[in-house]
């Protein structure tokens, strides 16, 4: 209802970016990726509906205009590569458009969320039984804890981290065993890494690697080299951290804005 929405007082959009900026600065983000503050509609926007996303495709625009929302936080950006043009004609184009036409601000965390602690990569851990945690590649003069990836300790069987991570990531999870691995084999070192891992974790010496996706040669390699793999699929090894990240920012944000995880976003593959 009109009451409800006008309950939340907001914030001006640059005050929600700094607060966006303090808990992941941009300066962590790879230098191929493009974060941050992607599309700002107006000067002194007010931003009192946020909609949280792991992609932005259009089902999820739709869902946010229908829910009335002044700015997208969408994990992976939108817009990547540079736009020649604004038309009609390709689906990221149309998203852009719709941005501006409805006055919706976007901003996109990416490789910022996977390095800094308590972020994407730090979530994805909370599968494994932790018995101790550090960075794959360590962010040079970050607070302790910031950098690509994790390596894990732990002390669990193969079959226990499945099950595990398929409750963790509320999806199923595809297993493919290092040669002389099983369900009951022990581990002690997990190798993580959201998203897309094969070349970041390539030469990881861990008894499990954990990521989105891979290639099947990648996997070959890993099972031959005595790690097993396990793939979640690209988004849903992602996706999750959003519920963790709405508490976050409503705290930081003091309450002052309605936060929504979208439904409509899903990681495109799917096991029927």
């Amino acid at each position: 209802s009109l009451r409800k929405m006008a309950s939340f007082r907001g914030q001006k959009l640059e005050q929600v970016v700094q607060q966006l900026e303090g808990f992941a600065p941009i300066s962590l983000a790879e230098k191929w990726d493009n974060v941050g503050l992607l599309i700002e509609p107006t000067s002194n926007k007010l931003v009192q509906r946020i909609l949280l996303t792991n992609d932005l495709t259009e089902p999820v625009m739709g869902e946010a205009l229908d829910k009335k929302v002044d700015l997208i936080i969408s994990y992976h950006p939108p817009i990547f590569r540079p736009l020649t043009r604004i038309t009609q004609s390709n689906w990221k184009e149309r998203v852009v458009a719709s941005c501006l036409l409805n006055s919706v601000a976007l901003y996109s965390p990416h490789t910022a969320w996977d390095k800094v602690v308590g972020g994407v990569n730090d979530w994805l851990s909370k599968a494994v039984d932790i018995k101790g945690i550090k960075p794959l590649v360590p962010e040079a003069g970050a607070e302790p804890g910031t950098g690509s990836g994790r390596l894990v300790d732990t002390n669990m069987s193969i079959a226990q981290l499945v099950q595990d991570l398929q409750k963790h990531i509320e999806q199923s999870v595809h297993v493919a065993y290092a040669v002389e691995h099983h369900g009951n084999t022990q581990l002690r070192t997990v190798g993580i890494c959201a998203g897309s891992g094969g070349s970041l974790l390539r030469g990881v010496q861990a008894d499990v690697v954990i990521t989105g996706e891979m290639s099947h040669h990648e996997i070959l390699d890993f099972n031959h080299n005595g790690t097993t793999v396990l793939l979640c699929n690209h988004s849903n090894s992602e996706r999750g951290y959003l519920k963790e990240f709405k508490t976050l920012l409503s705290d930081r944000l003091e309450g002052a804005c309605e936060l929504f995880i979208s439904e409509k976003d899903k990681d495109p593959l799917q096991t029927l």
